[in-house]
């Protein structure tokens, strides 16, 4: 078991469970999602310079629903995840998020953000820090971003409870550098659920995963998104992986949405529109 005093600073845990019983509680799962949309896009424009990127994107996510996003490279796949995290502002139509409204405002845009976390396709990950210290800096905008004091204790069992979560909490005090591939993209997950989202974005989770473990973290996913009822956005290129793991696929072309629909409606005809030379 890790030393709680190397954890949690001076301070021990005050009763005789593991770290991982006291820790595992929750992740949390953020503002209850009610029976509407979490998330809705009105026939969004983003533009580049002078040219669109995306084009009249009308989308529902609904809460605690699994969408994939698929398209070929260069589609607007990233640009429409940059566009769910508020981080792009659309050129032209509206957002708005159940439970704040339209997402026009720096106010609204900061309570967005505030419940949402990303996963990232190469883990964006610091190799000379611990796997803990890279969760805790899922939580930088929660605290001074100037302050040198160490990390408070209720964020660090915050950044515990995270790692148990995905299974590396002996791997905590580990440099990410000594992580396998596997378990350094736990770490990017942890990370995420550290700030205790209400909706999880994720852009090719497993384009740098060994193909043997992909399964496995689709698992981890679902599993994820069904116990701490999230609602994930996943950007995937293996079309039979969306097809297993997610409960709609929206197809994006040229900017624009070409299929969305449920997994089993998502055939050689409609594959065929998204992907011409395949």
């Amino acid at each position: 078991m890790i030393e709680t005093r190397r954890l949690f600073g001076t301070q021990e845990l005050d009763t005789g469970q593991s770290v991982a019983e006291q820790t595992t509680k929750s992740a949390a799962s953020g503002t209850e999602c009610g029976p509407a949309a979490l998330l809705v896009l009105d026939r969004v424009s983003v533009k580049r310079g002078t040219s669109n990127v995306l084009s009249d994107i009308s989308l529902d996510l609904p809460c605690g629903s699994i969408t994939a996003i698929v398209g070929p490279s260069g589609a607007g796949k990233s640009t429409l995840m940059a566009t769910l995290n508020g981080l792009l502002q659309p050129s032209a139509g509206l957002l708005s998020a159940a439970g704040i409204g339209r997402l026009d405002s720096a106010a609204s845009l900061l309570a967005h953000r505030r419940r949402t976390a990303t996963v990232f396709q190469e883990h964006a990950l610091i190799a000379r820090l611990s796997a803990l210290d890279n969760v805790l800096l899922g939580l930088a905008d929660r605290r001074n971003p100037f302050s040198l004091l160490p990390w408070p204790r209720a964020l660090r069992e915050q950044a515990i409870a995270a790692l148990a979560e995905v299974g590396l909490l002996d791997k905590a005090l580990k440099p990410v550098a000594r992580l396998s591939g596997g378990e350094r993209q736990r770490v990017g997950i942890a990370r995420a659920l550290v700030r205790r989202p209400v909706l999880l974005l994720a852009d090719e989770p497993f384009a740098s995963v060994d193909p043997t473990l992909t399964e496995r973290m689709a698992d981890e996913f679902r599993r994820l998104v069904h116990e701490h009822s999230l609602t994930l956005v996943i950007v995937l290129h293996q079309l039979d992986l969306a097809r297993q793991l997610a409960d709609r696929i929206v197809g994006i072309t040229d900017g624009r949405i070409a299929f969305e629909g449920e997994p089993d409606t998502f055939d050689a005809t409609a594959q065929a529109r998204i992907f011409p030379m395949l």
